[in-house]
């Protein structure tokens, strides 16, 4: 089954299983009228879902005999019953005789799956025992809502539900942290029977998207995001186009982005698709890591984290986990690009500074109409950099190499002090650069997450200060046009977006984790389309 994420306090065992298929895609089925599900039927089967789970317990009114008929007859795709009680996490709240009359008519029916709570499997079980048709399956599932427990704990829960007479066991539990997400990948490929190992969350997303690596026997997608089943449910679309599902195996390497929030980062759209691109077995996912040194000592097999993107707020943090940093990186302080070695050692590097300070250079080429073999435009600029986090310090060395006077401008003058001293530049507060203007024609850089979703209406310096900046960059690429590039505009300021160096250090980052060159066209296309 490949390497896995083992904690280095675990040992690796035999991966060998008993059973093996590809892991099924499953839509759930959300509407609360027979003729609302059909019509998400045939939604999920043009999505390209392989089968989809009906939840009952959605249902507004619900008449067995009558609508399980509809329901199971009309479907496109194979159907899992589902009919969750409120005290599993459903909705159904009526009496628990009913409710498995229903299920074992569902089954009568011809339904292909049922799932039921692990608390009244035995009962379920033994009531359609020597009755259960061919090919159909009962998955006995236990949903735990808090946290995600122990390996042992979740070992006995698995056996539990095994004794019961299971065809497949579901266990389905809470991410704290990203690496809880790691025990139920444990317990998943270790299984000898079917499993669908699910964490929920957004922390949990990982278990959703790598169930085909690690051999789930299915993963739920939603049709829409309003209709999400279950806390961190991806859409089937997502799962399908942007993660690329049905190429994932058990030797696929994962690459992802870390971050505290993560969800908004585009890398994923524009790696899985130049890895596709190239019939690269890789996939890019997002990591919500809240410890970053927890989640390297958790993820530490060759093939899993194989190559990082590093995002606010670990750029600097991520730096003592690293096993070799890139001499430029370390000058900076700051990384945002890690590479795993085939031996499992971690190298660092920083691409920011090369996206952000090369699409500046091409901006004031355009203004000036510069030759590039004239030298860097920004030699001799005056160029303020707000903030002095990861972003900051890249593009504050960058300037500084490139001979730009550089100005550090921070909420804490402290902190801007300390980055101006290493690029031999001036610190002030950002107060202090609403009333800075010593010359015209300056170069402004904005590395603070003041004006990113959802604060779009908030800007880091007043309108009035812009206009003695010739040239305006901002990191934030979400939204794309931020209010300080708008009001930049309208002074004629010429503007430098954050996707132009997320694409730049884009094409840096894929060369280090693949060793080819980055297909710029399709980067640019993507991020065009989807800006």
């Amino acid at each position: 089954m490949g390497s896995l994420p083992l904690s280095t306090s675990e040992l690796p065992v035999s991966t060998s299983r008993v059973w093996s298929s590809p892991t099924l895609l499953c839509t759930p089925l959300m509407g609360t009228t027979v003729d609302q599900m059909l019509i998400e039927m045939r939604k999920a089967k043009e999505i390209g879902a392989d089968l989809v789970e009906i939840r009952l317990d959605c249902l507004r009114t619900f008449s067995p005999p009558q609508d399980l008929q509809i329901l199971i007859k009309q479907s496109p795709l194979p159907t899992l019953i589902t009919y969750r009680p409120v005290w599993e996490g459903g909705q159904y709240e009526g009496d628990e005789t009913k409710r498995q009359d229903a299920l074992r008519l569902a089954m009568q029916l011809g339904a292909n799956y049922i799932d039921v709570e692990l608390e009244v499997a035995h009962e379920f079980n033994n009531s359609i025992h020597g009755k259960k048709p061919e090919n159909f399956k009962v998955i006995v599932s236990s949903h735990n809502f808090q946290n995600t427990p122990s390996m042992e704990t979740v070992g006995n829960l698995v056996a539990r539900i095994q004794a019961t007479g299971a065809d497949i066991v579901k266990i389905a539990t809470t991410a704290l942290d990203i690496t809880d997400v790691a025990r139920i990948f444990q317990i998943t490929v270790h299984s000898q029977i079917p499993i669908i190992g699910i964490v929920m969350g957004e922390r949990g997303l990982i278990s959703r998207l790598l169930s085909p690596k690690f051999g789930g026997y299915l993963t739920y997608g939603a049709l829409e995001t309003v209709g999400i089943s279950a806390p961190g449910q991806p859409t089937a679309k997502d799962l399908l186009d942007l993660y690329n599902f049905r190429l994932i195996r058990p030797d696929t390497k994962v690459y992802g982005i870390i971050g505290k929030p993560v969800g908004h980062s585009k890398s994923p759209l524009l790696f899985n698709a130049a890895f596709k691109s190239v019939g690269l077995n890789a996939v890019y996912v997002h990591f919500l890591v809240d410890d970053v040194e927890k989640f390297f000592k958790t993820y530490s097999s060759p093939d899993f984290a194989a190559g990082c993107s590093c995002t606010i707020p670990h750029k600097e943090a991520a730096l003592k986990c690293m096993d070799e940093i890139d001499p430029i990186a370390k000058k900076i302080g700051a990384i945002n690009n890690i590479v795993r070695r085939p031996d499992g050692t971690l190298t660092a590097f920083n691409t920011d500074y090369i996206g952000a300070i090369s699409a500046i250079e091409d901006g004031l080429r355009e203004l000036n109409g510069a030759n590039p073999a004239f030298g860097s435009p920004l030699a001799g600029k005056l160029f303020v950099v707000l903030g002095a986090g990861g972003a900051g310090k890249s593009l504050a060395y960058g300037a500084k190499q490139k001979g730009a006077r550089v100005i550090v401008a921070n909420r804490t003058y402290e902190r801007a002090k300390e980055l101006a001293d290493k690029v031999d530049g001036q610190a002030m507060t950002l107060s202090e650069v609403e009333n800075f203007h010593p010359e015209e024609g300056m170069v402004l850089a904005n590395t603070t997450s003041v004006g990113m979703k959802p604060k779009i209406d908030e800007t880091p310096i007043s309108k009035h200060a812009l206009k003695h900046y010739c040239l305006v960059f901002d990191a934030i690429y979400t939204p794309k046009d931020t209010r300080l590039l708008r009001e930049a505009k309208e002074f004629g300021c010429l503007v430098v977006y954050g996707t132009e160096m997320l694409i730049r250090q884009g094409f840096e980052q894929y060369k280090n984790f693949t060793g080819l060159p980055a297909p710029e066209e399709l980067f640019r296309e993507l991020m065009a389309r989807h800006a």
